[in-house]
């Protein structure tokens, strides 16, 4: 490993500090700085479009570490009809929920270029560029992996022991297993599983999605926005049964491999995300998953650290994840496919 930049790669180097330090608004990125809220939002933005999933839901910059949630929706129905003549007319709290409050953690993302990557990078123009969205892509990743297998705000993570950041924070699925278990579907006939297939509790997707959607409250189950996100290996297997059926025939197998062939499962859109858990349904709706993020929270530092022959990225900020209704959301897990 190179013990110091060569001469082009200190040069990039200098170049990308420059970047930053007039990106951020700072004299010097050398330093630990905070981030302007303004420019924290933009640079969420830059994080949110590298993965259509981020684009998808909310992502909310907050002023409170802990505060109530951004709540953009109604609990249920807000039309009636009054007799004034005996009784006041009296306006519905349709946002009364809840576990309606959010809390934020300290989360990091800090990253190490090492001397020899950074000259062989040093090559391109865009340098800066390049290494930047690098790194936005990873946070986002790392944003969707944590929001499905977080399950606790660990006060020292270990990516060791827990390689999914299942120690970073609380997720969405967590949440729901604590906040609304009776919403959770983790066995069916057999213990600590639902099996799917013939014989199974289920015998195709079709049917439990359909079962996953009606553990969603009546009143939010119906508004045209739910959709369902299926684990990849159920969705694996569906497409393998489509091919043993149809794959011989040259347009049909092309629609089944641009995953055309069926949009939908039990009447609502279907759609596989990263790092969603391979053997589970989730039936939701897009803007009821939230990311919050403290605006004014944002720091950041590039060091140069000659000890570990290294460039060291570090960003840091305050997130958490939420569920905006947990009336309308509902998740089928551990499930096993019948051989």
């Amino acid at each position: 490993m190179s013990r110091s930049l060569s001469a082009y790669g200190a040069k990039m180097y200098a170049q990308m500090q420059l970047a930053i330090a007039e990106t951020y608004g700072v004299e010097v990125a050398s330093e630990m700085f905070s981030v302007e809220p303004s420019v924290a939002q933009e640079l969420n933005d830059a994080i949110t479009a590298k993965a259509d999933f981020l684009e998808r839901i909310n992502v909310f910059p907050v002023d409170e570490i802990k505060g109530e949630k951004i709540f953009i929706g109604v609990s249920g129905p807000v039309t009636g009809r009054t007799n004034t003549k005996t009784t006041d007319r009296e306006a519905k709290d349709a946002s009364a929920l809840e576990n309606s409050t959010y809390e934020l953690s300290p989360t990091e993302s800090d990253v190490g270029l090492p001397y020899a990557k950074i000259d062989a990078w040093a090559k391109f123009p865009d340098f800066h560029q390049r290494y930047s969205a690098a790194v936005q892509k990873q946070i986002a990743l790392d944003r969707i992996m944590v929001g499905f297998h977080g399950v606790k705000a660990a006060v020292q993570t270990d990516i060791a022991a827990y390689p999914m950041l299942q120690d970073v924070n609380k997720g969405w699925l967590q949440q729901l297993r604590e906040q609304a278990p009776q919403q959770v579907l983790k066995e069916g006939k057999t213990a600590g599983k639902v099996t799917l297939g013939q014989g199974g509790d289920y015998a195709n997707l079709d049917a439990l999605v359909h079962d996953t959607k009606q553990m969603v409250d009546e009143r939010l189950r119906d508004g045209g926005d739910l959709v369902a996100i299926i684990g990849s290996d159920l969705l694996a297997a569906d497409k393998a049964k489509l091919y043993a059926k149809q794959g011989d025939v040259p347009t049909e197998k092309e629609r089944i491999e641009d995953a055309q062939v069926i949009a939908t499962y039990g009447g609502l859109p279907s759609f596989s995300v990263p790092f969603f858990p391979v053997n589970a349904v989730l039936v939701t709706s897009w803007d009821n998953l939230s990311i919050y993020f403290q605006g004014s929270s944002w720091r950041k530092q590039t060091v140069d650290n000659p000890k570990r022959s290294r460039v060291e990225d570090y960003n840091s900020r305050n997130e958490g994840y939420v569920i905006e209704q947990l009336e309308k959301i509902a998740l089928t897990e551990n499930v096993e496919l019948v051989k």
